[in-house]
């Protein structure tokens, strides 16, 4: 297949999720809609984390950061502005703090970065909770203004489908392929004459700006928030293991890991936390040895080729135990 013919495929596959997702709430269950809407902001979040990250293989954990700052940025402009200019607003300010952090420490790589990243969360965490409670003298705000349901659930589709189309289309951009070349060979990129520190800050604000958006529409669905729920830790680090799981570099990838997630967290975490938990760390480990490309490399010859190594390994064993009878 061509690279047309490829682009044709990606976007009827995308318009066939989206259509299935948008009739979902028409025949599905509230807990089903609830489950799906969960599906769809791990989607946005992992796809915008991926388009960035997976590219140039820097590992941000500053997902949660980028997902308050919207969420406090709907809390505080719902009553005075309307849904969409909240949504925008939160993905404004998400992108234009990740513009600072970017420069402050896109310099950086590996674990360095990592860190980085989770310090200036925490830090962004708690200067809320100070100013919080400097001037407002409480901590956590109440949600009193928001919109219906429906609105809420098309909203995050649309942010959904937003985060995987934008995937599509820069890959096949200069601005994707620059990407890509940083993430192959940083200096090199940089010789040939890519921009890096200022394609590197573009893209971090992308994926910020993603984050943001997905926090200001998620904020409203619960009545009370405060700095802990949504600066969460682990919803930037259930980002990247949805992402590092479904296949970063991959298009699909952190789609299909998303819709997993979402039904396994639905399914044990309420009831068996633990479960949950060590189900996340063993797909992760299993990944990392067995398919490093994620669940999106699967393919017929890789179950072949697992067969064939495990037939190969009972014949060794096999053949150990006679030697040793």
């Amino acid at each position: 297949m061509n690279n047309r013919q490829i682009l044709v495929r990606d976007l009827l596959v995308l318009l066939a999720f989206a259509g299935w997702a948008l009739a979902l709430p028409h025949y599905g269950s509230e807990f089903v809609v609830s489950m799906a809407l969960t599906c769809l902001m791990y989607v946005a979040l992992s796809s915008s984390w991926g388009l960035f990250c997976g590219s140039t293989r820097y590992m941000s954990l500053a997902t949660s950061a980028f997902f308050g700052i919207g969420a406090y940025t709907s809390a505080v402009c719902l009553g005075q502005f309307s849904w969409v200019e909240s949504i925008l607003l939160g993905a404004g300010l998400s992108a234009v703090v990740a513009v600072v952090m970017g420069l402050a420490v896109l310099h950086l790589r590996g674990t360095y970065f990592a860190v980085l990243t989770f310090g200036m969360t925490e830090l962004i965490m708690h200067a809320v909770t100070f100013f919080e409670k400097r001037f407002s003298g409480t901590v956590g705000r109440v949600l009193t203004v928001a919109p219906e349901s429906d609105t809420i659930y098309i909203t995050m589709l649309l942010l959904a489908v937003l985060a995987v189309l934008a995937s599509i289309l820069l890959r096949r951009s200069r601005f994707g392929l620059a990407l890509m070349g940083i993430g192959a060979d940083e200096q090199r990129a940089q010789t040939l004459g890519v921009n890096t520190r200022l394609v590197k800050t573009a893209g971090f604000a992308l994926t910020a700006a993603f984050g943001g958006a997905v926090g200001a529409a998620m904020a409203v669905r619960w009545t009370y928030i405060d700095p802990h729920t949504v600066f969460n830790p682990f919803i930037g680090f259930q980002t990247v293991l949805i992402a590092l799981i479904g296949g970063a570099v991959t298009l699909w990838g952190p789609l299909i890991a998303a819709i997993v997630f979402s039904v396994l967290a639905e399914t044990l975490r309420l009831q068996f936390p633990q479960i949950y938990m060590m189900s996340l760390g063993l797909l992760l480990i299993l990944c990392v040895l067995y398919l490093p490309g994620g669940l999106a490399s699967l393919r017929w010859d890789t179950f072949q080729g697992w067969w064939q190594a495990g037939r190969q390994w009972a014949r060794s064993w096999r053949a150990g135990e006679r030697k040793n009878g």
